[in-house]
């Protein structure tokens, strides 16, 4: 049953993924990955949110399997955040992939954190 709590979770989170990610693209001037960011910090709230409002059972609970294995794991990515620091790299802009390091790491561990008290607030 957990393995279909996580299906259904991740087929959530890849669909959400690409909708926020083409809209992001749509509005976007710049070469910045802003699209990668923004599903990394939404996914990193959530992911906070449920921890916090499940502690101290949280890895063990079927909504952290769909939620956070499943909707999060999808969701968020740190492959394409890799892979476009590297190209940003590559083409020039090195500014921008040393920026998107520190501001995607610095971020989206703020963002779990602060979801995390709101999740212990909440619960």
């Amino acid at each position: 049953m957990t393995v279909l709590l996580v299906m259904l979770g991740g087929a959530v989170g890849a669909t959400l993924r690409y909708l926020i990610d083409t809209q992001v693209r749509s509005r976007q001037r710049s070469r910045f990955p802003w699209s990668t960011l923004t599903v990394n910090l939404l996914g990193s709230v959530v992911l906070g949110v449920l921890t916090g409002l499940t502690l101290p059972a949280a890895a063990e609970s079927a909504t952290h399997a769909a939620l956070g294995v499943g909707l999060c794991g999808a969701l968020t990515t740190f492959s394409t955040f890799g892979y476009e620091t590297v190209r940003l790299f590559l083409d020039g802009a090195r500014g921008a992939a040393v920026g998107n390091v520190v501001v995607t790491t610095v971020a989206s561990v703020a963002a779990a954190a602060g979801g995390v008290a709101l999740g212990g607030l909440l619960g």
